[in-house]
């Protein structure tokens, strides 16, 4: 098999930083079959390009803002486990409030026959979803699209989310720090995820274990606002150490 040339090794180095939410030095030469020194000279290349952060031993993803479409197609297999556990947590009535995050996203489309909600959204994505449910009656708070993400941003959306009233808000976040609480790339997602927040009698984070550790530029949710964390890892598991002292697990 020829070697490959240093594009679609990139191009391979991002497809794995997708998949598995960072990338590690000597694995990933050994996918690609180079040496550690090629693959550390293809991250600095993309990390000069915006694409990712180099840490020790690898790189993870740059946090910037992508679209519904590319949130969707990085780590399934954890949205899936994660919108597995979450499931209970969705009253089978009242109204509940959903970020336009894929991963909330990811949840909303396993509802089911049982559920009589309102469900509301700043996300066109999560409401076509929605929609398709028997039982659910899903509005869209509306407001200035913001192209880089998909979502509806603003003043109006932030005081259609004031006028309503949510038995629980599901949210996830571009990162969450045990200090820092979640926070996003844009200031704007923020705005709107805290009045949503305000007005639910519970706000629960659906996040993946990429996600942990780290923190954006914009705050979110302090964890006092904040009554449960969902991820994809068993509760017991040593990344969420740092996240036990500040917020309840599943």
């Amino acid at each position: 098999m020829p070697p490959l040339l240093s594009t679609e090794r990139r191009a391979r180095l991002l497809e794995i930083l997708a998949s598995e939410g960072s990338i590690r030095l000597d694995g990933a030469a050994e996918v690609l079959g180079v040496s550690a020194m090629t693959v550390r000279r293809d991250l600095d290349d993309l990390e000069r390009e915006g694409l990712v952060r180099r840490v020790r031993g690898g790189a993870v993803a740059a946090i910037v803002p992508q679209g519904f479409g590319a949130r969707m197609a990085a780590r399934g297999p954890a949205k899936a486990e994660i919108a597995r556990k979450a499931l209970d947590l969705i009253p089978h009535g009242g109204a509940i409030a959903v970020d336009a995050s894929s991963t909330a996203g990811a949840l909303v489309r396993q509802l089911d026959t049982s559920h009589e909600l309102l469900l509301v959204t700043n996300s066109y994505d999560n409401l076509r979803a929605a929609q398709g449910r028997p039982g659910v009656d899903a509005v869209l708070i509306g407001g200035r699209l913001e192209l880089r993400t998909d979502s509806f941003v603003g003043a109006i959306a932030c005081q259609t989310a004031a006028s309503l009233h949510f038995d629980r808000f599901f949210t996830s976040a571009a990162a969450l720090d045990p200090e820092f609480g979640t926070s996003e790339s844009t200031l704007e997602e923020t705005q709107v995820k805290r009045v949503l927040a305000e007005h639910a009698d519970e706000t629960i984070v659906l996040a993946d274990a990429a996600k942990l550790g780290r923190h954006a530029t914009a705050r979110a949710l302090p964890w006092e606002e904040v009554s449960l964390l969902v991820t994809e890892l068993d509760p017991t598991d040593e990344r969420l150490a740092p996240f036990r002292d500040v917020v309840d697990i599943r």
